[in-house]
């Protein structure tokens, strides 16, 4: 089934005003496990296709359980087994063909559901469960069917507590929760599926483009709107989900923040993807600092222990995406891009010292300089994300041999400009508040929800546009 879609908001509406019948906590479990189930079982209508993925389930529970005996090797040996599971499943590069698993089997949402499963087998219950819990509630927060494709991870305490106390649900959080799902739904399927379209057309545009200006142009396009694109499909879908878990007394965490007003790309990872950088932080980072603190104590070697951890976990957000050796350069250009980071402010902060680096981020010139070269990093390394080493070779084989830098440099300027603006646009908008409460009004927001619902059903029903992919979908 495709997420977002009418058929999927129809299916968590009704399913909602069930769920929202009766308060018994078993009543609501019960109901939330049909619907899980269902939802994965649209995927495949070959129960024997979610063998792997139900015994992977079973893994992570055994784990979960045999954690409550406080065993010491209970916290390692199931951790490292569900990785192993996990990446055998995923069937990734360096698992000899011989061990592989051939037959064609269910894979969707397996990603994020590990992240889930991990996080279990790793920290246990917080408590002996009580109520509609224990073998319940661990499949039903594994494979809730609002992030089960895509996220947001949820941590298990988090989504027990809705269990537990379910939230309030009245008229004006329903209106608020439509008008999240209208959002998502628009950013998904009228904003990014014409920038997809765009980036399309500026690719094949490329094929054919002779003289330099001409190649510098289009290589800058294809470059910059993938992440816009890619921006607003991935947040869109985020958005949708947020809004029709909040139909079952659930809140999903939040998973973008104005990502590309980041100052810097270690900024920019706390606003982007934020629940798999901030599980990443918990369950990497921090135990790699930690460790390595411990074993070398000199305070003047912590800078570069951090990026060395840093490195280390932003590779691994590259090597999780993907199983080819496009996504293994993508995570060495994450991992390089934060450890560089982190490297250049000890550097400029050794230099300039404390104040005067304050001084320095402050600078609205400099605030622009920066997060035009943070999008513009994350752009370049985005190309080994959506595209393959063919594709890149034949392009770069069309093209003049100054067009890819000569590109990136105007993508920087056209980004710094861009950021420019947009930070002076914001100023001069904190200073009429009166407008701004107004265009922020219930009413005003009724008025925007309105307008792109109408757009929608417009591009689905009489235009019949296609539904677009939801590109983390594949992962």
């Amino acid at each position: 089934m495709t997420v977002p879609s009418f058929q999927f908001l129809i299916l968590a509406v009704l399913s909602a005003v069930a769920f929202n019948c009766f308060s018994s906590p078993w009543w609501r479990a019960l109901i939330l496990l049909a619907l899980n189930l269902f939802f994965i079982h649209t995927f495949t209508s070959k129960l024997v296709l979610l063998l792997p993925y139900a015994g992977f389930l079973l893994l992570g529970y055994v784990g979960v359980l045999l954690r409550r005996l406080r065993a010491r090797w209970t916290a390692w040996i199931f951790p490292i087994t569900v990785l192993l599971a996990f990446v055998w499943l995923k069937k990734y590069l360096f698992i000899p063909d011989g061990l592989m698993l051939h037959s064609v089997y269910l894979t969707i949402g397996l990603s994020y559901v590990f992240f889930r499963v991990m996080h279990l087998v790793i920290d246990g219950w917080e408590e002996v469960p009580r109520g509609a819990t224990g073998l319940l509630s661990y499949v039903n927060y594994t494979l809730n069917f609002t992030s089960l494709i895509s996220g947001p991870i949820q941590r298990y305490d988090d989504y027990r507590s809705f269990e537990n106390e379910p939230l309030p649900l009245d008229l004006p959080i329903i209106g608020r929760a439509c008008e999240r799902i209208v959002v998502g739904f628009f950013k998904v399927y009228i904003v990014s599926s014409l920038l997809h379209g765009l980036q399309a057309h500026h690719i094949a545009a490329l094929a054919t483009a002779q003289a330099l200006p001409a190649q510098v142009w289009e290589v800058m396009l294809v470059i910059g709107i993938y992440p816009l694109y890619l921006y607003f499909n991935f947040s869109g879908y985020t958005d949708f989900v947020i809004g029709c878990a909040r139909l079952f007394r659930i809140e999903l965490p939040e998973n973008f923040r104005a990502p590309f007003a980041a100052l810097n790309f270690i900024d920019f990872w706390s606003r982007w993807h934020i629940t798999l950088s901030r599980w990443l932080k918990d369950y990497v980072y921090s135990p790699l600092l930690l460790t390595a603190m411990r074993r070398i104590p000199a305070p003047e070697v912590l800078p570069l222990l951090a990026m060395g951890a840093y490195f280390l976990t932003f590779f691994l957000v590259g090597a999780w995406h993907g199983q080819t050796s496009e996504f293994l350069i993508f995570g060495l250009l994450q991992g390089g891009g934060v450890a560089g980071n982190k490297f250049y402010q000890e550097a400029i902060a050794a230099r300039l010292g404390r104040d005067g680096y304050e001084h320095l981020s402050n600078n609205p010139v400099y605030i622009a300089l920066c997060r035009g070269f943070t999008f513009t990093w994350f752009a370049f390394t985005l190309l080994w994300f959506w595209t393959s080493w063919a594709k890149m070779t034949a392009s770069v084989a069309h093209t003049q041999a100054m067009a890819v830098p000569l590109s990136l440099a105007l993508l920087f300027s056209a980004a710094t400009l861009a950021m420019g603006m947009a930070a002076i646009f914001a100023r001069c908008a904190s200073r009429g508040r009166v407008i701004l409460s107004l265009l922020a009004s219930r009413y005003a927001r009724t008025a925007y929800a309105t307008a792109m619902a109408t757009v929608i059903i417009v591009s689905i029903v009489v235009i019949a546009a296609p539904a677009p992919e939801i590109v983390y979908k594949a992962f």
